[in-house]
């Protein structure tokens, strides 16, 4: 079997991945529970080959999440619930539902009236799925109730403060969201003095949830400046290392006072 920029041949390698007897050992005791932690990472890998500007990657990192799409497809397949092809179908029934001023009659309309289009088909799925989803009681399901548990938490948290704002619960100003967490801040402080590790872990999942908040009014992706965190702590805390081992040091060897300094060194020379 040879590679192909056919989709059907990625279908066929899939198939007999879960051939059972000739199929891949690994592949075969898979099923949606195992592969989803992969199909979050195959993610994030993207959203870095993004950030880092390397296309190349990029393009090596959504195959892999092709694959995942695939894989799952697969497996629902099996199920005899769904197959590839449901799923493009789905896609593409849903692009061209939420685009009707390219596909459809409705044209000539303006950035702020298609993003106000698009809000409302949106509304009109989701009451869709409260009434699929409604129990035997005939009680709809609630405002935050199609935000998936699964996602990562930042993101999760993002969308559930974006989904209570549909219905008037948010803040008006972001300095409102600062003063949010600066008394957060002090919270953390008395959990700290009352020695209790539960208000503490309380706390500061509020703390953190605040800072998302904060993120979202200033239209700041919190899982992409995390990141951006991340790898700024990771060069400058490499620096520090480079400018140990110059010495004959290493980070255990050195005191904070002088790492600190060396941190402050490597700050200034990014500036």
């Amino acid at each position: 079997m040879k590679p192909s920029r056919d989709i059907a041949r990625l279908i066929e390698i899939m198939a007999a991945l879960r051939t059972p007897k000739s199929g891949c050992p690994w592949d075969l005791e898979q099923n949606f529970e195992t592969i989803a932690p992969y199909t979050i990472e195959e993610a994030y890998e993207v959203a870095d080959a993004i950030a880092r500007g390397d296309l190349e990657d990029l393009r090596d990192e959504l195959g892999d999440l092709l694959l995942q799409v695939v894989f799952h497809a697969r497996m629902a397949q099996e199920q005899s619930a769904f197959d590839f092809g449901d799923v493009v179908t789905a896609i593409t029934e849903k692009l061209l539902r939420r685009h009707p001023h390219v596909f459809g009659d409705t044209r000539d309309l303006t950035p702020d009236q298609v993003k106000g289009l698009w809000s409302k088909i949106k509304a009109e799925e989701r009451s869709e799925r409260e009434a699929r989803r409604m129990d035997g009681s005939q009680t709809a399901a609630g405002t935050l109730s199609d935000v998936p548990a699964g996602l990562p938490t930042l993101a999760r948290a993002l969308k559930l403060q974006a989904k209570a704002g549909t219905v008037g619960f948010d803040w008006n100003d972001p300095k409102a969201v600062l003063d949010k967490i600066a008394e957060e801040a002090e919270e953390i402080s008395s959990a700290i003095d009352s020695g209790s590790q539960d208000a503490a872990n309380e706390e500061i999942g509020d703390l953190m949830f605040a800072v998302v908040n904060l993120a979202r009014h200033l239209k700041v992706d919190p899982e992409t400046a995390l990141r951006a965190a991340n790898a700024k702590f990771e060069r400058r805390f490499a620096s520090i290392e480079r400018a140990l081992a110059a010495r004959g040091q290493s980070p255990s060897q050195a005191t904070l006072a002088e790492m600190d300094a060396l941190w402050n060194e490597a700050k200034a020379a990014e500036k």
